[in-house]
C-alpha cells in the first residue's frame, strides 16, 4: 500500500477523535462555558449536521481544484475549527468551531476514498479505502479514550489543542506524500450531481443510512444499558467503547479485505450477521459477558459494511464519484441522528434501555433488503444474456455463459 494512504489515515485519526471525543467531554465544556449538558449536546448534534451538509457543499466547491489541494484546504479548515474550539471564550463560539471543524468531515473522506481507490490497482480498491478508515476507527480505540482522559485531567481545552496538533501533521503529510492528482479532465458539478440518477448509487446511500442506523441504535444508548440494564460500573462504560472501537478496527479491515473478492456476499453477510446480534442483544443485555461479546461484534459487523458500500458507490458512479462519496459519508450521519431518534422514541415509551437494540435489528434487516435487491436488480441483464447464450451457441459450456454474464457486469 502505498505511503499516502498513511497521511490520509493520520487526518481520519484527527478527525475521529474531534467527532467522538466530545461525547466524554460534555460536563467539563458545559461547566466551564456556564451552560447545562443537554445544551452542551448541541455540540454533538451541530457538529452531525454539519457533517451532512458540509459533505456535498465542500465537494461541490472543490470541483474546481485538484484533489490534493482540496484535501489540504479541508485539513486547514479542521485545524482552525478545533482551534476555534480550544480557545472558545463562551459556548456560542464553541458551537462555531465545531460546525467549522465539522464542514471538512465528509469531503475528506469522500475525496480521500476516491484518491486511495486511484493510488492501487483495481483488485485492491476496497482494501486502499479500508486503510484510510482505519485511522477513523483506531481514533475510537486510542484517540477518544486518550483524549477524554486529558481533557479530564489537563482539560477539556487542552484535548482540541491536541487534536488540531493532529490535523497539522495530516496536512503535512497529504502535502508530502499524496502525489498531485489533477480532478478528470471534462467533470463537472453537473456530471457529479448525474451520478445520483443510478438507482444503485442510491441503494447503497440507503443501506448505508439503514446499517449504520443499526449501529447507533444500540451504541448511542450504550451508557445506560449497561450501567442500568446489565449492571456495569459507570467507570465501565469508556472500556466497553474501547471494545466497541476494536470491533470497528477488525470489521474495517475485513470489509476491506474481502470486499475485493466478493463484494455482496460480504455486505449479506455483515448486514444479516449486525441484524441478528441487535435482536439478540435486545434479550440478553442483562448479561455482562453477552453485552461485551454484542458491544464487540456490532462494531466489527457494522464496520464491515464501510469499505464496500463505500467502493459500491465508487464504482457505479464512474467517471464522477467525488461527490456521491462525499454524500455517502454524510449518509453514515444521518443514520446515526436517525437511529438515536428512533431510540429515544422507544425508550421514552416505556419499552426500557434495551429497546433501541430492537430498533436497530429493524433498520439493520432493512438494510439486507435493499441489499438483496440492489444483487437482485444488476443480475437482471446477465440473466437475459446468460439465456440468449444457451439458446444461441449450443456448444459453450455453462462457465462460459458465466463468464460472458461477469463481463456484462464489469
Amino acid at each position: 500500500m502505498p505511503l499516502a494512504l498513511l497521511a490520509l489515515a493520520i487526518g481520519a485519526f484527527g478527525i475521529g477523535t474531534t467527532e467522538f471525543v466530545i461525547m466524554g467531554l460534555l460536563p467539563q465544556v458545559g461547566a466551564d462555558l456556564g451552560v447545562s449538558v443537554p445544551t452542551a449536546g448541541y455540540l454533538v448534534t451541530g457538529y452531525a449536521l454539519g457533517v451532512m451538509t458540509g459533505a456535498p457543499i465542500m465537494t461541490a466547491l472543490g470541483t474546481k481544484i485538484s484533489r490534493k489541494n482540496m484535501l489540504m484546504l479541508l485539513m486547514g479548515l479542521f485545524i482552525l475549527g478545533n482551534v476555534i474550539s480550544a480557545l472558545a471564550p463562551v459556548f456560542a463560539v464553541m458551537l462555531i468551531g465545531r460546525v467549522v471543524a465539522s464542514l471538512a468531515h465528509g469531503a475528506f473522506f469522500g475525496i480521500g476514498a476516491v484518491v486511495a481507490a486511484e493510488l492501487v490497482a483495481p483488485e485492491k480498491k476496497a482494501g486502499a479505502i479500508s486503510m484510510m478508515f482505519t485511522g477513523l476507527t483506531v481514533a475510537n480505540v486510542v484517540g477518544v479514550p486518550l483524549g477524554t482522559f486529558v481533557g479530564q485531567s489537563a482539560g477539556w481545552r487542552v484535548t482540541f489543542l491536541i487534536v488540531a496538533a493532529l490535523g497539522v501533521l495530516g496536512l503535512a503529510g497529504v502535502a508530502k506524500l499524496v502525489p498531485d492528482l489533477p480532478k478528470p479532465e471534462g467533470v463537472r458539478l453537473r456530471h457529479e450531481v448525474a451520478a445520483f440518477k443510478d438507482t444503485q448509487v442510491v441503494l447503497a446511500m440507503a443501506m448505508t443510512v439503514l446499517g449504520f442506523g443499526g449501529v447507533f441504535a444500540a451504541i448511542t444508548y450504550i451508557a445506560p444499558m449497561a450501567t442500568e440494564v446489565g449492571g456495569f460500573a459507570e467507570s465501565s462504560v469508556t472500556w466497553l467503547m474501547v471494545v466497541f472501537g476494536v470491533g470497528m478496527v477488525v470489521g474495517n479491515l475485513i470489509g476491506g479485505r474481502f470486499a475485493d473478492r466478493k463484494l455482496m456476499p460480504m455486505l449479506f453477510t455483515a448486514l444479516g450477521g449486525l441484524a441478528l446480534v441487535l435482536l439478540l442483544f435486545t434479550f440478553l443485555a442483562s448479561g455482562k459477558a453477552a453485552t461485551v461479546a454484542a458491544v464487540f461484534l456490532i462494531g466489527a459487523l457494522g464496520f464491515a459494511t464501510v469499505p464496500p458500500l463505500q467502493k459500491r458507490v465508487l464504482d457505479h458512479a464512474h467517471g464522477a464519484p467525488t461527490l456521491a462519496s462525499a454524500v455517502n459519508i454524510g449518509a453514515f450521519n444521518l443514520g446515526n441522528a436517525l437511529s438515536a431518534w428512533l431510540g429515544g422514541l422507544v425508550i421514552s415509551a416505556g419499552l426500557g434501555y434495551a429497546a433501541p437494540n430492537a430498533v436497530g435489528a429493524v433498520l439493520a434487516a432493512a438494510a439486507l433488503v435493499l441489499a438483496l435487491a440492489s444483487r437482485r436488480l444488476e443480475l437482471r441483464p446477465a440473466s437475459r444474456v446468460a439465456a440468449s447464450g444457451r439458446s444461441s451457441v449450443s456448444g459453450r459450456s455453462s462457465a462460459d455463459v458465466a463468464a460472458g454474464a461477469d463481463s456484462v457486469l464489469s
